[in-house]
């Protein structure tokens, strides 16, 4: 099993980065909570690994912090949630704002996300609950700002391209990212801003 990736990151097109370690290329699907804090293409970047072995595949996803692997593991326990619709949700509620929507009995806000309605995000709260443990340190990792270095097609849209990998339709994501006033913003601060919007 794979549990640890550092070296270049040689793309970037959100939920995917391409990691290349030992002269490797890896593919490996992360949060955005993940996304926001990576280095730009080209930098180096270590990566806590969680392997998934199908009968027709081998996935990686990707983490900075052990508070975000631990949430990943702890929601595919959960029954009924697998890994794509764990990436979701962590890519909606950054680690703290997890917590404290099972902690709060925040049905609300939890069903939000893109593949919660309201009995998923019953059972969430309920299963999730006793293996939380302590609310998580903060925001993903060190290493501050969020890196550039996306692909072609601008960033606005590859930001609305990274919504509808997440489950929210056309009409959604372009709506949440044109809300989003601001020019020249890297694709990991359009999301974070447009994410932050739709949860109001």
């Amino acid at each position: 099993m794979i549990g640890h990736l550092r070296g270049p990151i040689l793309e970037k097109e959100p939920p995917t980065l391409l990691v290349e370690a030992g002269g490797v290329g890896y593919t490996v699907d992360a949060p955005l909570s993940t996304f926001y804090h990576l280095p730009a293409v080209g930098e180096e970047v270590g990566l806590r690994i969680h392997t998934v072995v199908r009968d027709d595949a081998i996935q990686l996803f990707g983490f900075l912090t052990r508070d975000e692997q631990h949430l990943f593991t702890a929601l595919l326990r959960v029954t009924g949630v697998g890994a794509k619709l764990a990436l979701q949700v962590l890519s909606g509620l950054p680690p703290a704002e997890l917590w404290r929507c099972v902690q709060d009995n925040d049905l609300k806000r939890m069903s939000q996300v893109p593949g919660i309605g309201k009995k998923t995000a019953q059972r969430l709260v309920m299963e999730l609950r006793d293996s939380l443990g302590q609310p998580p340190a903060g925001d993903a990792a060190a290493g501050g700002a969020p890196g550039g270095g996306a692909g072609a097609g601008g960033p606005r849209r590859e930001a609305v391209a990274a919504l509808q990998e997440l489950g929210y339709s056309a009409d959604q994501a372009e709506q949440a990212i044109g809300a989003v006033g601001e020019a020249d913003l890297s694709v990991e601060e359009l999301l974070k801003r447009s994410l932050q919007q739709m949860a109001r």
